[in-house]
């Protein structure tokens, strides 16, 4: 059989298009373990918390890294409306009770992103913590970056939160820059962080060289 032409690799390392048929729990377990520090207050505990994300993945809104088949690694974005992570405020009020939920909606819209003409907004990157310093998230931000230019966009947008300079340092390298800093202090109580930077990067256009 021919290799999927949306999938690349680098030894035994697959990245694909799209979390694979079955593994979306394997997904909400990779992504809360990810960015559970800062979605607690919002859905905690994890074991609702977890099954709540993966029964609401929109699964063609990822790229997803693999290791003898596994899913190690995935990175989200948002894109048409709609991104990685779903779920209506009617699905949090079942999930979590009438007075539970509404209490974590207005935390939940705290997290909401939405782009600008011409923009992919990138939801964060989930790698197994076994598996760091391996270039899984280089991989992953890369075919990001190739669905945002076959999708005729301009610039990939994402935010990433003061308490996780690996992250920065990691977009960094791969061409992000920051480029406005919000400080919300009165969220570090509540939240765990106390200021969010929103960075970005120019994508070339599929047939475009850069100079």
């Amino acid at each position: 059989m021919a290799p999927d032409p949306t999938e690349a690799g680098t030894g035994s390392v697959k990245v694909r298009r799209g979390v694979p048929a079955g593994a979306e729990r394997r997904a909400a377990e990779l992504y809360w373990e990810a960015f559970g520090r800062k979605l607690g207050p919002a859905l905690n505990p994890p074991d609702k918390a977890v099954p709540f994300i993966a029964a609401h993945l929109n699964a063609d809104r990822a790229v997803c890294a693999l290791l003898d088949g596994q899913l190690v690694g995935l990175a989200g974005y948002q894109l048409g409306g709609r991104a990685l992570t779903g779920g209506s405020a009617s699905a949090v009020l079942r999930a979590y009770g009438h007075l539970r939920g509404l209490r974590r909606l207005p935390l939940l819209a705290l997290f909401e992103r939405h782009p600008a003409p011409g923009q992919l907004v990138m939801d964060g990157i989930a790698v197994d913590t076994a598996l760091r310093s391996r270039g899984i998230g280089s991989l992953l931000i890369e075919e990001v970056a190739a669905v945002a230019a076959e999708q005729r966009c301009r610039e990939i947008r994402l935010d990433v939160i003061d308490i996780n300079p690996r992250a920065r340092a990691l977009y960094e390298q791969r061409g992000f820059t920051a480029v406005r800093t919000a400080r919300t202090p009165y969220l570090r109580g509540l939240l765990g962080f106390g200021a969010v930077t929103t960075m970005r990067r120019a994508v070339a256009m599929t047939g475009e060289r850069e100079l």
